[in-house]
Parts: structure tokens; sequence; C-alpha cells
């Protein structure tokens, strides 16, 4: 098949969360499948890409609020994977991807209506008439949009269309002055299943009603947002729509993500040899400036925010940290709870490390060195740290949501630890049967190989991603 994969942010060469980890991994994969994928997304000022090649085209878009353009660059990563990136200074040129210091950026609806009308435009000017156009997030509603009403005379119309929500929280609502700037007829505002949320404009939402399938990055993700609970006002929508909704878990990087040949690590070890794990675990203490001893050691690598759980985790340490145990933190984000995790320092010096900031290299040895990681979080559509420990062999205790339901086995020939109720006494349970664990070695081997033994590589991911394309375009 020929695949439009449209993302407003590609890792390596962009990137806030999982959607540049998917957009960089998956058509990649689909790619090794033999489909041939073009990536279409924004050059910001942070792509310093040396490697980009012109391709002789440029776009031209006319919106009521003006005329806008620029060149269409390339970087051909395999024979049937490229990435095609939008020049455009006066959109992209900024030093955020969605905002700034002052928060975001006024003008993103015109951003992105660009993002989406422009990949559209360069798949035309390039002569690349997809079977799939694959829409991620909020950012790409409108292309959606545009290819049920703009294009039915173009061949862009046989193309059938696949959005992947990412993030539910994250919607895109913007006033419905925008309408007439963005030039969109206003029976999109007034009818039943058009892009009107609440008496605004909502990019995901328009993205969920014109597309052909709706898809999210885990199967429980997507039951549990068409509950009100987790479905962000737009559960309704969503069990209308239930038919059209798959989920499918995210895959991580094996290569990156490799105890046998990371190259971060003091000491590579496998599922037929776990003795470099023990040396990980000695060079972690060091590092992090922590006694060494055979306590046991809990990781977290996390983005500071509401969803992780943060504050659960600041309320349960202080008791689980009574007992003899161990806590490395490598995290960034709002501004209370680095405080919080300062001042938990500064109160078990001896017991907490917490690095403040983002250092890749610490997480991985995070990940290999420490007994169990923590993952206390409020939602979570997919996660990726879980993946990384089981494959680490670090036994994740997390809470039991989206793709962590997923991905990590409870019980007592599981992979790790689950705990339901979102209260301090159910992690601080779940850490207590952690210890258990700890005390009885050839139970916790075994659950240490059991999760490094799953396969959570991308191929998998991608095949799912495959038939489900095949099944839409059939239809």
């Amino acid at each position: 098949m020929k695949i439009l994969f449209i993302a407003s942010e590609v890792a390596p060469f962009s990137k806030t969360g999982g959607l540049g980890d998917v957009a960089g991994a998956l058509p990649a994969a689909l790619a090794a499948l033999g489909h041939e994928v073009k990536v279409v997304t924004p050059r910001y000022a942070q792509v310093k890409e040396p490697h980009l090649s012109p391709t002789g085209h440029s776009l031209h878009l006319r919106f009521p609020f003006g005329e806008e353009g620029g060149p269409i660059l390339s970087l051909r990563l395999s024979e049937r994977h490229e990435v095609l990136f939008l020049e455009n200074t006066h959109f992209f040129g900024r030093g955020g991807i969605y905002k700034d210091a002052f928060g975001d950026y006024g003008d993103n609806h015109r951003r992105f209506a660009y993002l989406s009308m422009g990949a559209l435009q360069a798949a035309q000017r390039l002569r690349f008439i997809p079977d799939i156009v694959h829409l991620n997030d909020w950012q790409t509603g409108l292309a959606a949009v545009a290819l049920r009403r703009g294009f039915q005379g173009s061949p862009l119309a046989r193309a059938r269309t696949v959005f992947t929500i990412h993030n539910l929280a994250y919607q895109g609502q913007f006033s419905k002055d925008i309408m007439g700037e963005l030039g969109l007829p206003w029976e999109l505002f007034t009818s039943h299943d058009g892009v009107e949320f609440y008496d605004t404009v909502n990019f995901l939402k328009a993205g969920i009603t014109f597309s052909d399938a709706v898809t999210t990055v885990s199967p429980t993700y997507a039951r549990e947002i068409q509950t009100p609970e987790q479905g962000c006002d737009l559960d309704g929508l969503l069990r209308r729509h239930h038919g059209r909704l798959t989920g499918i878990l995210n895959g991580i990087d094996t290569r990156e993500w490799d105890p046998m040949a990371d190259l971060a690590l003091p000491a590579r070890y496998g599922v037929g040899d776990l003795s470099g794990k023990a040396v990980c675990k000695r060079e972690l203490l060091k590092r992090a400036g922590l006694p060494a001893g055979d306590a046991p050691v809990f990781g977290v690598v996390t983005r500071l925010a509401w969803q992780k759980g943060v504050d659960l985790l600041l309320e349960a340490m202080p008791t689980a940290l009574q007992a003899d145990i161990r806590l490395v933190v490598v995290a960034s984000g709002e501004g209370h709870y680095e405080e919080g995790l300062k001042a938990l320092q500064a109160r078990f010096p001896k017991q907490v490390a917490a690095y403040i900031g983002f250092d890749r290299e610490l997480s991985h040895q995070v990940e290999a060195g420490a007994d169990y990681f923590l993952m206390p979080s409020r939602y979570e559509p997919c996660g990726l740290n879980q993946m990384y420990s089981l494959r680490y062999g670090t036994v994740p205790i997390v809470r039991a949501t989206g793709g962590l339901v997923d991905t990590v086995e409870g019980g007592l020939d599981g992979n790790g630890i689950l705990f339901e109720a979102f209260h301090p006494a159910a992690l601080l349970a779940a850490m207590r049967r952690g210890l258990a664990l700890y005390a009885d070695p050839p139970r916790l081997e075994a659950f240490r190989r059991r999760g490094m033994e799953r396969d959570f590589s991308w191929a998998t991911s991608a095949r799912r991603y495959e038939s489900l394309f095949a099944s839409v375009r059939k239809e």
C-alpha cells in the first residue's frame, strides 16, 4: 500500500511526547513490511538535519486569512520510507512546537491547518496518490475534513483515512470565529456530526468524525475513552462511532532499548544471563550518591504532570521510605512537583536521589539498575517506560489503567504488580508486594525473565496497523 502519514512531530527531528516516538518508528516498521510510506511534518526551527534535500516543489495555499507557502524538503530514510518537511518560517520558525513561555501560540489553528492542507497538497505535487492517509492527533484533524469535502474531484478521493488518538485530553479547541478565518463552511459547525463542540471548534472531533477508522494507542484505552470518567466529554461521540474504533498497542524501539547492546550501561545482560543487572544496580547507586547494599531500588523516569500521578507518589513516599529502600528519580515538568521531589530528597538524603531534567543516559541506567519501576498514572493511553522496564528485567509497579493493563501482567505468575485505586494506600500496598517479592529471589528472577521474554517490537504493532489498513481499504 501507499501510505501518507501526517504528524505534527516526528522523532528524532521533533518531539514533545509519545506522538513523536510513534511517528518516528511506525512508518519505518510499515516500510519494512513492504509498504511505501511518506511522512509529512513541519520543519521547525529546531530541525537542523543537514541532509535535507529540495524536492523542487513548493506549497501555495490560499486561506481567507491570507496566502501561505514554502518549499517541500525531503529526507529519505530507506528505499520505501521518506520524510517530507514543510518549510514555512512564519508558522514554524519559532522556538517551540506548540507554545512558548507565555503559553500556546495564538495562531495554532492556522499553523496546523497549514500542515493538514499542505500535506495533502504535497502529495499532489509529488504525484503520490495514497491508499491510506494516516492522521495523528488534533493537529491533523482538518485533513480528514478536507479529504471528505474538498478533494472529491481529485485522485486523492480514493484514499481512506485512519485517525489515531494519542491522548484524548489534547483536543485542539478554538473559538468558532476561526471558521471564517480558515474558510470552513458553517454547515460543518451547525451539523450534529461536524466540528462544533460546546460552541467551539474542536479539531480532534473533526478527525474522529470524518475519518474512516479511528485508533488509539492501546486496547484498554480504547474502552476507557468511551466512559464519562476518561472520555474528556467526547465519550458520547466515541460510543456512537465505537464500530470504527480500535486499540492498537504502541511498540518500542528495540534497538535503542536492548540491555544486551545498550552502551549507556556499565554492563550488558540478557534473559539468559542476568548477572550484569547487579552491576548496573551497584553503579546506579554510586552515580546517584546513595549508599550501596542489598536494599531494593525503586526507579522513576517521568514527565512531572498531573496525568502521571506525581502527587500520589509524593504523598505515599514518606511512608514507603520508612522501610529500607532506595528511590532514584529522573524527571522534569511542573515546578511544584519539582519542588516536591527536592523536598523529599532533602528529607531522606540517604535514600532518595532526584535528578531534575532530562538525561538520556541516566534514564537508561535507571531502567537497568532499578529493581522496580513506579508508574502511578491517573490515566495512561499507552505508556512506554513500563515496556522498557520489562525488557530490562525491572519489575513495573503500575496503576491498572490504559496501556499499563495491556502490558503488565499481575498475579503470582505475572511480570509486574498492578494496583487499582488511585490512593496512597493502594500504591503502598503494591510496593509492599514488591518487597515480599524481593525477599524471594527465585520468584523475583522468574518475574524478570517473563517480562524480558515479551515482544514489544514495532513490527508486531505495524502488522496490526497493516491489517486495519487493508480492512479499511477493502471497505
